[in-house]
């Protein structure tokens, strides 16, 4: 097999089991934040063991998570040199700073907060797990900066064929860090209040501790729905915004092969890549020329103008991007995030006296939430990363520019295959570390 797609398949499995954990990462330390401070403002016993039982699970996430994220660093150097050589200059800055700076602190005061238990004040402690919440979104704020440099080149100049930073504050202002971060903020959000509310229904379902989980089964649920809401007004924002600057991206979301004027959006489709053609669809009117642009009537650029204005101005090639791919993992992250938000309105309905306690239909589909945005996510980053395809650095740099020339296929195929046996191994290991922690008493 070529060794282009043996690199981009390795990089995708990687890739999406690191992020696995990330959102998890991010979202669950600003539930044990807020169950820790609950806890020191009420002096209520209940939230202080919502923290320390949730905390266990935080870690154990955290854990695995800077593992599998180590991994990726090294394959941009072995997999992607011809990336590495041409972006290192400026994608080396925001890595460096995330592991220098917030890395660091979130460790540390992780440290502080599992160690100090019964041994520092409780002022301490609180201090401590928001400083981990904090330096948590700091580091996925330096991941995104580097990720949106590939995604909108800033605060660079070409010199002798690389890319080099001239702008700092360029490069870290860049605006399409901002709409990623709210982006990812809120989906982190949304991952971890699914993993509360999931744990939360199977303790009230098994009659275990229910005075305990039922505030976290209730949180839980309540910033679901607004992290849902938070993510839909993120991904309006970005899709407004990419359809001006990733044009070529949000075409091959839509299936969108003609410009079109009052453009409809496609709820299904049946894609045919090959002739450039939708077999079939089930459409909303004028509905894509809203989300695009705020009104009914505008015109939206199809795939196949796009594809000329590319070959006019970066020469001959095919700068589509796989269009079913990205077509279904849009609506399979849409769809996945109504079904989030229907189960959790479900669940509203019943708060009123705790009645959910006795519904056992809804707890057993709050159980089944918690993989949704796992899922959900994963779609998100494959809509990111496979629709700007076929340009690892935006307009600068394509993906066979990209990969290691002096690697062979032969070593690659190994590595893949070894990658993936460890990730499943560990995938067991950490699933069945997590399972045994839940069951455990808070």
């Amino acid at each position: 097999m070529d060794i282009l797609v043996l690199s981009r398949i390795q990089f995708a499995v990687t890739t999406i089991f690191h992020f696995l954990f990330v959102p998890l990462t991010i979202g669950l330390s600003v539930y044990v934040a807020v169950f820790e401070t609950i806890g020191y403002i009420k002096k209520e016993v209940t939230y202080n063991k919502l923290a320390g039982f949730f905390g266990k699970l935080f870690i154990i996430n955290y854990a695995i998570g800077v593992v599998t994220g180590i991994v990726q660093e090294f394959e941009f150097g072995m997999n992607w040199s011809g990336y590495a050589r041409f972006v290192g200059d400026v994608f080396g800055a925001p890595l460096a700073i995330e592991a220098l700076s917030a890395f660091f602190l979130e460790s540390t005061f992780l440290g502080v907060w599992i160690f100090g238990k019964n041994r520092l004040p409780k002022k301490i402690q609180v201090m401590s797990i928001w400083l981990v919440a904090i330096a948590s979104n700091i580091s996925a704020y330096w991941i995104l900066v580097a990720n949106s440099f590939m995604q909108e080149p800033t605060g660079y100049e070409i010199k002798d064929g690389r890319a080099v930073m001239t702008d700092f504050f360029a490069l870290i202002f860049n605006k399409h860090v901002a709409l990623q971060f709210f982006h990812t903020f809120m989906a982190a959000i949304v991952t971890a209040a699914c993993f509360v509310i999931g744990i939360s229904a199977y303790k009230i379902l098994k009659q275990k501790e229910i005075n305990t989980f039922i505030p976290a089964f209730k949180i839980g649920v309540v910033t679901c729905i607004i992290g849902v809401l938070g993510v839909a007004m993120a991904g309006d924002m970005q899709g407004k915004y990419l359809v001006i600057n990733q044009p070529m991206k949000m075409a091959a979301v839509e299936a969108l092969w003609d410009t079109e004027k009052s453009a409809d959006f496609s709820i299904i489709a049946g894609i045919d890549e090959k002739n450039e053609e939708k077999n079939f669809s089930l459409e909303v009117p004028g509905l894509l020329s809203f989300l695009a642009y705020g009104n009914f009537d505008s015109e939206v650029q199809g795939i196949k103008d796009l594809q000329k204005e590319y070959e006019a101005t970066y020469g001959e090639g095919n700068y589509i991007p796989p269009v079913t791919i990205t077509f279904w993992s849009f609506r399979f992250m849409i769809g996945l995030a109504g079904l989030m938000i229907l189960i959790c309105l479900l669940a509203v309905l019943k708060m009123k006296n705790n009645k959910f306690i006795s519904t056992k239909w809804l707890l057993i589909l709050s159980i089944c939430l918690i993989p949704m945005p796992f899922i959900s996510n994963s779609c998100g980053w494959v809509v990111t990363e496979v629709g700007r395809q076929p340009w690892i650095v935006y307009k600068l740099l394509t993906v066979d520019q990209a990969v290691s020339k002096s690697v062979s296929s032969g070593w690659v195929l190994v590595s893949l295959i070894g990658f993936i046996l460890i990730y499943s191994f560990t995938s067991v290991i950490t699933i069945g570390l997590m399972i045994k922690t839940a069951k455990k008493e808070a």
